[in-house]
């Protein structure tokens, strides 16, 4: 194609990328792929040409304007996490604290029905379970099940289910809060009557420096999860001067971005499960971890959102 011809087709595209910037991300960098095939191929066949040096110049700064936005999504995830997520829990410590008064009521609840009633726990945690674990505790292992199952695949089952159980616990959140509690109120009594099952063996100590090595985290995600699920609760329930409506957008899109914040949580509980819980460690080594992971739940879901609230309130 002579030069002429190929400037000529291509000169009105090029004019209207340079006049009308494009701000979606996806429309930059479609224009930035074409930029880049004209510039191949002037370098191509008019290698020394002028156009050669204007689309050179052209693409070089669309090429400035993707790396300015990835860094600006870069910046807006790291908002996410120092900012966003710590105000919204602060403003949803209430919720928080209803989630974790459900929770702790249901696991209390679980611990007095197993002590009263010996069919319990079977009834709670199944049959298979409980016959295994008896099998485990006679064999001198009582946590024998953590090791059953390779790493790799344990990591994926388990964080997924834990991710899994998290947004259930939100989304039932949509009924008026009713589900989420449901949800709280299963997972409580199931960690009581379970507790239990090993403190009627003598076992809730062993238990404890096993368990809780990954159920610290998971536990607090699961109730934290709960939070998020009143938060669009509430928002259906009491919508303010809002209409029910943008009331519940509003309360499901904060809610959504707690339980997103708690996907970290989760892998890293899935890991310690997987990989850490089923070792053979000091119980200095599994208290260590266990209170560090408690310390972070508290530091970073409780003290921090306060912190970061009063930093912004005073600036």
């Amino acid at each position: 194609m002579k030069e002429a011809v190929f400037v000529k087709r291509n000169t009105e595209k090029w004019h209207e990328y340079e006049s009308t910037p494009a701000h979606d991300p996806d429309q930059l960098t479609e224009r930035f792929i074409e930029l880049t095939d004209d510039l191949s191929y002037a370098r191509t066949f008019y290698p020394k040409s002028t156009v050669t040096r204007y689309l050179n110049g052209v693409a070089a700064q669309f090429h400035q304007k993707l790396y300015s936005n990835r860094q600006e999504d870069r910046n807006r995830i790291a908002a996410f996490w120092r900012y966003e997520l710590p105000l919204l829990l602060f403003e949803s410590r209430f919720k928080l604290l209803y989630s974790f008064l459900f929770f702790f009521g249901a696991c209390i609840l679980g611990w007095l029905s197993a002590a009263h009633d010996d069919t319990y726990v079977r009834l709670i945690m199944g049959d298979a379970y409980v016959n295994q674990t008896l099998e485990n505790i006679k064999n001198g292992d009582p946590l024998a099940i953590y090791g059953g199952t390779g790493q790799a695949d344990m990591f994926m089952q388990i964080t997924v289910n834990n991710i899994k159980v998290s947004f259930v616990a939100f989304a039932l959140g949509a009924f008026f809060s009713f589900g989420t509690i449901a949800v709280l109120f299963q997972n409580g009594v199931m960690l009581g009557s379970f507790q239990y099952f090993f403190f009627e063996r003598d076992l809730l100590l062993t238990s404890v420096l096993k368990i809780w090595i990954h159920g610290t985290l998971e536990i607090s995600a699961i109730v934290i999860a709960g939070a998020a699920g009143l938060v669009m609760g509430h928002s259906l329930l009491f919508p303010g001067t809002y209409s029910r409506l943008e009331s519940f957008k509003q309360g499901a899109k904060k809610g959504m971005k707690i339980v997103i914040g708690l996907v970290p949580v989760f892998i890293a509980a899935g890991f310690l499960e997987s990989f850490i819980t089923r070792l053979t460690l000091h119980p200095v080594v599994s208290s260590v971890i266990i209170i560090a992971s408690a310390l972070f739940i508290v530091w970073y879901f409780v003290i921090y959102p306060r912190k970061i609230y009063r930093q912004t309130t005073l600036s």
